[in-house]
């Protein structure tokens, strides 16, 4: 039977895409494209703003229309949420994924709806392991699920659950035997990964150290990591040259109004001088960030201190978010929501300095020699990264998944991710 997967939203419904993926393979089903006519479809849906649970709800319809006999079945953030099981005939929450073959199976024999939603506040941490990416250079792991932040705008604690972490030696063989398969560099994520293991009496940084002990890594990214949980025993890490010059460190606001009404844990005050302790120890560490912009109540001067603090920092990127309402939260009662096109001028101004502080950092490593991974080649051009994460368009056809040492010219960068 052939099974077409779509994957919405973060990047650990990427890797439980995959992990799903290689269960089908593995029973025997064969993996096909999902505009493809399919015998079953499998929706990984996200549910962080109104527009993505349009969105998965349209995705979910759409298989529907593919093929009117086939096993629709949706999974993730947005079945957890909306509850809307319509059109669907398996419908599973963020728990009990890996029973996704078993569900089908039984389907199969009793031609019956199956709708496995569990209250979130009571689960494990569900283990899930991959040992080999289909098309992929860079190996995600998932370390951790769930978030405690509980920010103003977010849905996410309400449909992930509370902070989880995966068995600190079952990470540990996940890596082993990613390297051993020769991937060259592995990707730590989860929705609040810088919380890991304060459920199993052990920290971030702790198992930091344990997967740099692995001599045959080459190279190990952090997705995503709060500027709170940075702690001393992370700064001394940060000398190992495998971990990857680049971190992402969600700011959200440059404002401390703003900031407060969010509900984060820091200001910028907070920010900024941890982000110098990391600058000590690498000067030209490539320190990417997440902004919303249009936020309920922010006023010009706000969003003025966000473009000040942001250049004042000078991030690498910046990813702008319009701030988009989403039912369930506190910040979609608050007042004063700000109009689109007010939200709109924003963002353009912030993306115009994003790109301008882009350009200034690429810039700084023109004529120098970087390790480059070649993740792919198109008509005679190689695609890669750096450690520091500079995109990079290269002359000639290069091996994928080998590491070459490039002098950076301008004309090698490439923006189009």
């Amino acid at each position: 039977m052939r099974v077409g997967i779509y994957t919405l939203g973060c990047k650990v419904n990427t890797y439980e895409s995959e992990f799903i993926k290689s269960l089908f393979i593995s029973k025997g089903y064969e993996i096909a494209g999902f505009n493809d006519k399919c015998d079953i479809y499998v929706i990984n849906t996200c549910t962080v703003t109104n527009n993505s649970d349009r969105k998965s709800r349209k995705i979910i319809n759409r298989a529907r229309k593919n093929n009117k006999g086939a096993i629709v079945v949706a999974i993730g953030c947005h079945i957890q949420y909306s509850k809307d099981f319509n059109n669907i005939d398996i419908a599973i929450g963020n728990y009990n994924k890996s029973m996704i073959v078993s569900y089908v199976e039984d389907y199969l024999i009793n031609k019956k709806q199956i709708i496995a939603v569990r209250d979130m506040n009571d689960v494990d941490f569900e283990d899930m392991e991959i040992e080999k990416y289909e098309h992929r250079t860079r190996a995600f792991v998932k370390i951790e699920d769930g978030c405690n932040n509980f920010c103003s705008y977010c849905i996410i604690p309400y449909v992930r659950g509370r902070c989880r972490s995966k068995e600190f030696d079952k990470v540990l063989d996940e890596i082993n035997t990613l390297v051993k398969n020769d991937y060259k560099e592995i990707v730590l994520t989860g929705i609040h990964t810088g919380n890991y293991g304060r459920d199993i009496n052990t920290c971030f940084s702790n198992l930091l150290e344990a997967i740099l002990e692995n001599k045959y890594l080459e190279r190990l990214r952090i997705s995503s990591i709060e500027i709170t949980e940075l702690d001393d025993k992370f700064l001394h890490l940060l000398e190992n040259k495998v971990l990857c010059n680049h971190l992402h460190i969600p700011l959200q606001a440059g404002s401390d109004k703003i900031l407060k009404l969010m509900n984060r844990k820091y200001d910028k005050n907070y920010f900024r001088n941890e982000l110098a302790k990391i600058r000590k120890v690498r000067p030209d560490i490539a320190i990417t960030t997440d902004i919303i912009v249009g936020f309920p109540d922010e006023t010009d001067e706000d969003f003025n201190d966000t473009l000040e603090f942001a250049r004042e920092i000078n991030f690498s990127k910046i990813h702008v978010f319009p701030y988009s309402k989403r039912d369930g939260t506190v910040a979609a009662k608050m007042k004063n929501q700000i109009g689109s096109n007010i939200k709109k001028e924003r963002v353009n101004r912030l993306i115009d300095l994003s790109d301008k502080l882009e350009k200034e950092y690429y810039k700084k490593f023109i004529n120098q020699e970087l390790d480059v991974l070649i993740e792919k080649n198109i008509d005679g051009y190689s695609y890669g990264h750096t450690s520091n994460y500079l995109n990079l368009k290269i002359v000639g056809n290069l091996e994928p998944n080998t590491i070459h040492k490039i002098t950076i010219s301008e004309e090698m960068f490439n923006n189009e991710e």
